[in-house]
């Protein structure tokens, strides 16, 4: 008896000691310079909880649990190792939907054992295994929904359909209905399995209707929601550990999107209820090629005097967006930055709060290609020094950067702060073609007398420019 009471006490030690290193893994990531440690010590803090979880002597049998480790971390290195960096949000989405397909599992196991051992399901540890089934199951479907509108497997449009609300609201009624039969005991395995399945259902019929520009605040959201569905199952199964861990997750996730939705100034429901960019206008006739919806002249520049810009310039601002991940031209535009430091220009790295694909994408993207973490610079610290920047330097962005924002209320991306690039003394756009952003319109900032645009390949004009920087 003084032993297991050692050992519990132990375990639960362990545990305290797991959620402050996670409390210190969440505080180090909120800035790139600590990023590192914050993750490095998240992560032991979850080593260490595994290894207190398998001392816990409730543990009859270590063969699957075993097994599973095994399997699941060959699984995290391999895909960690050979993803590449546009592939990296529905990566986090799939991690993301694992978890809350884990929390589901987790508590529909827990909904078995007390049947079968008991005859009935406890209100207190009922409502928590619901909720723990109900919240998992959506993270778990929406995260998919989400990794396969990312990956291009689904459309990344919004797909909606008439009376979309209505069917919503009442499969949500319907769950409901399903979850007090389980917890009266008068539907069995047969409502919980309804009730497992509608959740699913539930969490594919709200993402789908959700474009895929908005994927990183759908993603963050989802987060909160496996944060939830981990403290839910905590509280079914009595552990602390996963009561705290889930807690924070919830709680950082719920913050993040709120922040992510005041970043582009919309509010969670038109996010999740608007199908923004269910149909932008005009988005076929401006899906490549040089011609604009407006039928505005553009000024091409060449990379020869694109080049000479820059290199003459006193002050650069870099304004990277999804279009750079996608040329993975990160490596190269540090080299055009670097050559442009060595001729004594300054040179900064504005960071829209939702440029790319999920939460942070442009910080981790050059942080990749060792950008020095002083030279990012969020919106509201870079935006007063564009005044005294000589080019602002766009790498594929497009709707983060549109004076529209500012000034037109028929806009739909009115009122979303933006980066002011258009206040620099000269532009230049590094864009493959003048297929607008994802709000479908087109960007003012394309046909400002000082922008200057360079058509292609991102990663290969930035490559050309490089080679006539060091020409010069």
């Amino acid at each position: 008896m003084i032993h297991s009471t050692s050992l519990g006490g132990a375990i639960h030690f362990a545990y305290l000691v797991s959620s402050v290193l996670f409390i210190l893994g969440i505080k180090g990531l909120s800035s790139p310079r600590t990023a590192r440690s914050g993750n490095r010590l998240a992560a032991i803090g979850m080593l260490l909880a595994i290894v207190a979880t398998l001392l816990d002597r409730q543990i009859l049998s270590y063969t699957w649990i075993v097994a599973g480790i095994v399997v699941g971390s060959a699984i995290g290195a391999v895909a960690a190792r050979t993803v590449t960096m546009t592939a990296m949000p529905q990566m986090v989405a799939l991690f993301n939907g694992s978890g809350g397909g884990a929390a589901a599992l987790v508590s529909s196991l827990e909904y078995r054992h007390l049947i079968l051992s008991t005859g009935a399901l406890p209100i207190d540890s009922g409502i928590s295994i619901l909720l723990g089934a109900l919240i998992g199951a959506i993270s778990f479907s929406g995260s998919i929904v989400a990794f396969g509108k990312l990956q291009g497997i689904f459309t990344e449009k919004a797909v909606t359909y008439p009376l979309q609300q209505v069917v919503n609201g009442l499969l949500a009624a319907a769950i409901l209905v399903l979850a007090w039969m389980v917890l009266n005991g008068s539907g069995g395995n047969p409502a919980f399995l309804a009730f497992l399945a509608g959740s699913l259902l539930l969490g594919v019929l709200a993402v789908i209707p959700i474009g895929g520009g908005d994927m990183p605040v759908v993603i963050s959201l989802l987060n909160s929601f496996t944060g939830l569905a981990t403290a839910a199952t905590g509280f079914a199964l009595h552990n602390v550990v996963l009561i705290i861990s889930g807690t924070l997750v919830g709680a950082s996730g719920t913050l993040l999107t709120v922040l992510m939705c005041r970043a582009m100034n919309r509010p969670i429901t038109n996010v999740l209820f608007g199908a923004f960019g269910a149909a932008p206008s005009g988005a076929t006739s401006a899906g490549g090629g040089r011609a604009a919806m407006s039928g505005k002249p553009v000024r091409d520049v060449s990379v020869e005097d694109a080049a000479t810009i820059l290199a003459y310039a006193r002050k650069v601002i870099i304004i990277p967006g999804y279009g750079l991940a996608v040329a993975q031209a990160q490596h190269a535009l540090r080299e055009v930055a670097d050559l442009l430091k060595a001729r004594g220009v300054e040179v900064v790295y504005a960071i829209h709060p939702v440029a790319g694909r999920m939460p942070g994408h442009m910080n981790v993207l050059l942080a990749e290609a060792n950008v020095p973490y002083e030279e990012l610079k969020d919106l509201d610290a870079v935006n007063p020094e564009f005044e005294s920047a000589d080019v602002a330097l766009v790498v594929g962005a497009n709707d983060v950067v549109n004076p529209a924002a500012r000034h037109d209320p028929q806009s739909p991306i009115y009122g979303m702060p933006i980066l002011d690039a258009d206040k620099s003394k000269h532009i230049l756009v590094l864009k493959r073609s003048m297929k607008p952003g994802f709000a479908g319109i087109d960007n003012e900032l394309f046909y400002d007398p000082k922008t200057m645009m360079l058509f292609g390949d991102a990663k290969e004009s930035i490559a050309k420019l490089a080679q006539t920087v060091k020409a010069l």
